[in-house]
């Protein structure tokens, strides 16, 4: 397979995961997600592996906003990484705390930004977010550390 080929096969396993994470489709993210890869998040002190771990941070989101989306705004791809811009939304008005905070109603909708890498069998292997204003935020003690 050419890069150009890499390159359309990871943009076209990014469109199908927004499915995936929207639904939590466990069957979707077997197909789209490494078993063996390891992601890195503060909700769990180990990594979690592979489509099971990484969608229980999806189901730990629901249980805080039972109407969490996100929608791909953009993505920039090369034949093993692919950048993408989401934006996330929900309400806060699940039955589980998040950061801290019981649920209260109140709406959100942010810009998050992920970099995923894949595999040479076309499966995402690390997704990275990026910090941004949080990072600062957090660095200066403006909200706890996660």
């Amino acid at each position: 397979m050419n890069d150009q080929d890499k390159i359309e096969r990871n943009r076209n396993a990014m469109r199908l995961f927004e499915t995936c994470i929207n639904t939590n489709d466990l069957t979707l993210g077997l197909q789209l997600i490494a078993e063996d890869a390891e992601f890195l998040t503060p909700v769990s002190p180990t990594p979690l592996k592979g489509a099971e771990g990484y969608l229980s941070v999806v189901e730990m989101m629901r249980k805080s906003f039972p109407d969490v989306q996100w929608k791909l705004e953009n993505m920039v791809a090369d034949a093993a990484t692919v950048a993408v811009q989401w934006r996330c939304s929900g309400t806060f008005n699940g039955t589980r705390p998040f950061a801290g905070l019981a649920p209260n109603g109140r709406s959100f909708c942010a810009t998050v930004m992920n970099f995923y890498s894949f595999n040479e069998n076309g499966k995402i292997v690390d997704d990275v977010a990026a910090d941004g204003i949080a990072g600062i935020l957090r660095g200066i003690g403006a909200f706890p550390e996660a």
